[in-house]
């Protein structure tokens, strides 16, 4: 796929963030948008920011922890725009909870719409990329998918799955023209912490929101535009795997040249940055 002129582009979580900027591109750049999130004035700002155009653009609210709201909004896709060409699952939350005190309901809640909600996504659409003989599926992980990090558990599990469940569908796909893209970024600018759940800090004590919220700020150095840019130019270029920021890219190399003990050196930067922090 070297072009997104008049392909059809679904996107989950387009009501802010990465996916709300990849709507905007995907419509520069000429697609047809279908676009979905559970936050329907989120969806109301997107549509407001991509403005008049000549491309079909519809808008769905969808909670994609609601397989059968996922399947039934694929359907609806069709029914609108034809088959899809391109789907992004990139709806996703947050959770900070040691092991000990997390609760089931929370890990749940989460692995539900990071995990169980790409899935969804995937399966929802794949039979028509497939059918057609034309398609990419774009699944987002995060750097999270890549390193493990204290009181992210929750958060690692949901994107180390995302990884694994995408690196193997690619290869059953090997045989066809669908691809399929995982995607890892590293701290973007989104409001991704501010609408999470946190109980705990990465020391394992109670999490002072206000601060996680400051030093995440602190760290996210890529915006969602460089981010949407980022992954359009890896559907564009067919590319299995993306990550998005230096940081992504540094904690990448550092996993793979210290697999075991990468742990310790993020610990020590970790706590040098809360003692600038405080």
């Amino acid at each position: 796929m070297k072009t997104l002129e008049r392909k059809v582009v679904a996107i989950t979580g387009a009501g802010s963030g990465i996916g709300q900027q990849l709507a905007i591109r995907c419509s520069e750049l000429g697609a047809a948008l279908a676009l979905s999130d559970v936050n329907e004035k989120g969806l109301a700002e997107t549509l407001a920011k991509i403005g008049p155009t000549h491309r079909v653009i519809t808008s769905q609210k969808l909670d994609v922890a609601d397989r059968a709201a996922v399947f039934a909004w694929a359907d609806q896709v069709r029914k609108d725009h034809g088959t899809a060409h391109v789907v992004i699952n990139n709806a996703g939350v947050s959770l900070s909870a040691s092991v000990a005190e997390m609760k089931l309901e929370d890990f749940e809640w989460l692995m539900n719409i990071n995990f169980w909600g790409v899935v969804s996504g995937t399966q929802a659409f794949l039979p028509g990329f497939l059918a057609q003989d034309e398609g990419h599926i774009v699944n987002v992980s995060s750097i999270f998918g890549i390193i493990g990090v204290p009181t992210q558990s929750a958060y690692n599990a949901a994107k180390f799955a995302v990884r694994g469940f995408t690196e193997s569908l690619r290869q059953e796909l090997a045989e066809t023209n669908v691809r399929a893209t995982c995607v890892h970024p590293g701290g973007i600018k989104t409001n991704i912490v501010r609408g999470g759940r946190h109980y705990n800090d990465i020391q394992g004590g109670r999490a002072d929101v206000n601060l996680l919220i400051k030093e995440f700020d602190s760290i996210a150095r890529t915006s969602p535009e460089e981010a949407a840019r980022v992954i359009i130019n890896g559907i564009l270029k067919d590319k299995p795997r993306v990550l998005i920021g230096q940081d992504a890219y540094m904690m990448d190399r550092l996993a793979r040249s210290l697999p075991s003990s990468y742990d310790k050196v993020m610990m020590g930067v970790t706590k040098l940055g809360r003692r600038f922090m405080q």
